[in-house]
């Protein structure tokens, strides 16, 4: 059986990605609550859904098949015993503390026939508001706070580049940084077991959600054939890119190297491909406030065991030596102007999506940056973000490819 999922680099022709089109989970953002929710910013909803359906249709005009998040969900809940399976997992991992509250959603979900419904609903979060008075039993039930929530929404489910990434014909199905982001990986457990594109291809995982240290698919880029990259970050552990590495080696798949980036733990570089992004066989986008600290390590399958080491050198260096390449251009975010740097890369001028080699989709704010690519040669395919730029995340964020083809 051929399998559905096929991303063995960055830069292969996209031919079927999964995307989510920000929905009322972004009207349950409120200023006091928004750093536990990770955003800055509330963007507007009717705005931030024309500017996703203009990246969706650009997409789409570059012959990729689009595929949503919430309809694969809602998909993938065939029977009636999967979807009390799905809510049980669900209400357990929503943090309620009010113990008699926890009955009544789910009789309150199970009730909701349409299952695109019941996505759209669990995504959105529950406000205090829409429960009736519930009989208090509890010590958690009687003492009341003024948090607007019995269940949290789920705003960052647009930067479907995170909870899981494909990896090879894999799945890395990550533990998320966030506690307020762990539940969006649910949905995926359900699309790869469940889904009819996906139950009998027996999908192999290479990180599970139950592990124990954070990884982001932010972190986690498709650089050749042979060899990934995988960001050491704000939202990545050390430990997990380890785990990932030997379980993508025991597949079998011709993956033989994973480098490991160190880019600190500071929010505005919170994933690797906010500051590097691969553009072409041999361009990459950079923002040059990374360079100078940058520490590579390189983990490599061994005959017996993982070889671990430092790497030195530039990174122009060790690029061109693990993808063998005689040399490589670094596009510099801002053209390497330090405040233009900085506010580009705030809104992620280095986060482009590539869908063939030397062709990339950006937000159209980010003209220093965008022309230092058209100069280096790189197609752009422009499209708007003044609102969905306000989540800290850019088209490569927002894009979860399944297939591309081959280089």
């Amino acid at each position: 059986m051929k399998s559905p999922l096929n991303v063995f680099s960055e830069i292969g022709k996209l031919k079927t990605v999964m995307l989510h089109r920000p929905g009322k989970e972004l009207e349950n953002l409120m200023p006091d609550y928004l750093e536990p929710l990770l955003f800055d910013d509330i963007p507007f909803l009717e705005q931030a859904q024309k500017e996703h359906d203009f990246f969706a249709e650009t997409l789409r005009k570059k012959g990729v098949e689009v595929l949503y998040l919430e309809e694969l969900a809602a998909v993938s809940l065939t029977d009636a015993d999967i979807k009390k399976q799905f809510i049980h997992e669900y209400l357990n991992e929503a943090d309620i503390k009010e113990e008699g509250a926890k009955q009544y959603l789910f009789d309150m979900l199970f009730s909701i026939e349409k299952p695109r419904e019941l996505i759209d609903t669990t995504m959105a979060g529950i406000q205090k508001s829409e429960l009736p008075e519930i009989e208090k039993k509890h010590l958690s039930d009687l003492v009341s706070s003024d948090y607007p929530f019995i269940i949290d929404p789920m705003p960052n489910l647009y930067f479907t580049r995170d909870p899981f990434a494909t990896i090879g014909h894999g799945v890395s199905l990550n533990r998320m940084y966030s506690v307020t982001r762990r539940r969006e990986t649910l949905y995926g457990k359900y699309i790869f077991n469940h889904h009819p594109m996906f139950k009998d291809a027996d999908i192999p995982m290479v990180y599970s959600r139950n592990e124990n240290t954070r990884i982001e698919g932010g972190d986690e880029l498709i650089l050749s054939k042979k060899v990934i990259a995988v960001g050491i970050s704000q939202r990545t552990d050390i430990v997990s890119i380890e785990k990932l590495a030997r379980n993508i080696f025991k597949e079998e798949w011709g993956f033989e190297h994973v480098l490991a980036f160190d880019i600190g733990q500071e929010r505005k570089f919170m994933h690797l491909d906010t500051v590097f992004t691969m553009v072409d066989y041999d361009k990459f986008t950079i923002h040059p406030e990374i360079e100078g600290d940058l520490t590579v390590y390189s983990i490599s399958k061994g005959t017996k065991d993982l070889v671990i080491s430092k790497e030195t050198g530039t990174l122009e260096h060790i690029l061109c030596k693990y993808l063998e390449l005689d040399s490589v251009s670094l596009i510099r975010c801002g053209g390497g102007n330090i405040t233009a740097a900085a506010r580009e890369q705030w809104n992620d001028g280095s986060n482009t999506l590539a869908i063939a080699p030397g062709e990339v989709v950006v937000y159209d704010r980010n003209t220093i940056t965008n022309k230092k690519l058209e100069e280096a040669g790189i197609k752009l395919n422009y499209i708007p973000g003044s609102e969905l730029v306000r989540g800290r995340g850019g088209p490569r964020c927002m894009s979860m490819p399944f297939y591309r083809e081959d280089i």
